[in-house]
């Protein structure tokens, strides 16, 4: 079944309970041209233009690990916007978003799943993803469990634990449990023991060491953590693989100004990738280079697949 045509059968299911609300920003935040995602304010005294910029990658296992692969990304950032660039490590998708909400954090990668509650309750205006040479991008999410653990196919975790990483997470959460509940009538509490390990890096080191039966993780971190010997391929084996997600979010604070926004986004897009510290980490999973996105159409199966999982955008 396609992730379309499960999140068909999901919504269906869900048929009896209260709708949701489709997606919208919160009353913070304007959106005149449309395009679902703030508006930077017309206002001089709403916007900011810090000394210095405090960027964040999404939320991993080993922060120290990613402060070493963006390290000449943040020195080219410097450069480009004559700026002083902190980098900020982030032990959760909710205090990455309630950073970004409180102003203490202006640029950002939010994760797939993220994305929608960063817009809609933080102001965050996404523009960037990284991709490969050919400009194809992406992850999948995958199942995964330990060999030896008798489970060979998705029907065998019942009555056994799957870890998933958050439940802001795309691949982490919201798609596998689509996936379980359309497909295989398994729900949480009920057929099996949900478990929630905060990243997914934690979710494939506890699926390695053996202390989840399963888990659902983005398959991006899964190779890079593989590719730097995190851990070994032979302690892990997949047993589902979905189709392809956009992946990591790049954007700003929307109450930045222009001019300043406009001088992040070059430094994206102009950053030389070869040889780079970035290139060294991101390349293991085929990443080569940053491109333009847009939340309204890059994001639309990530918003249906919340839809059928009745989320709320409302913000805390």
């Amino acid at each position: 079944m396609t992730i379309r045509a499960l999140l068909a059968a999901t919504a269906l299911s869900l048929a009896a309970f209260p709708a949701v609300a489709e997606f919208a920003l919160d009353s913070r935040y304007t959106d005149a041209d449309g395009d679902m995602v703030a508006d930077i304010p017309t206002d001089p005294s709403q916007l900011v233009d810090p000394a210095t910029l405090i960027f964040a990658y999404t939320p991993v296992e080993d922060p120290a690990v990613y402060a070493e692969a963006w390290a000449d990304f943040i020195t080219h950032m410097e450069n480009v916007t004559g700026k002083k660039v902190q980098f900020f490590p982030i032990d959760s998708n909710a205090a990455q978003i309630e950073a970004m909400r409180a102003g203490r954090l202006h640029i950002s990668g939010f994760n797939t799943g993220s994305n929608p509650l960063a817009i809609a309750c933080a102001g965050f205006r996404p523009f960037a993803m990284m991709a490969a040479a050919d400009g194809s991008y992406g992850y999948e999410m995958e199942i995964i469990t330990y060999p030896g653990s008798g489970i060979e196919k998705i029907e065998d975790i019942k009555g056994r634990t799957l870890a998933f990483s958050s439940e802001t997470s795309n691949s982490g959460y919201k798609a596998p449990s689509a996936l379980l509940k359309a497909n295989y009538g398994m729900e949480a509490g009920t057929d099996y023991t949900a478990a929630f390990s905060g990243k997914h890096d934690n979710s494939v080191l506890g699926v390695a060491n053996k202390d989840y039966d399963a888990a659902a993780v983005a398959n991006s971190v899964m190779i890079r953590m593989i590719d730097r010997g995190a851990v070994n391929t032979d302690q892990i084996v997949s047993i589902y693989k979905s189709e392809t997600f956009p992946t990591t979010g790049y954007g700003v604070a929307h109450n930045l100004t222009p001019e300043l926004q406009e001088k992040i986004k070059e430094g994206f897009f102009s950053f030389p990738w070869e040889g780079s510290s970035l290139a060294k980490e991101f390349s293991k999973s085929g990443e080569e280079k940053f491109i333009p996105i847009t939340f309204k159409d890059n994001w639309t199966v990530v918003r249906e697949i919340d839809a059928a999982m009745g989320v709320s955008y409302a913000c805390q």
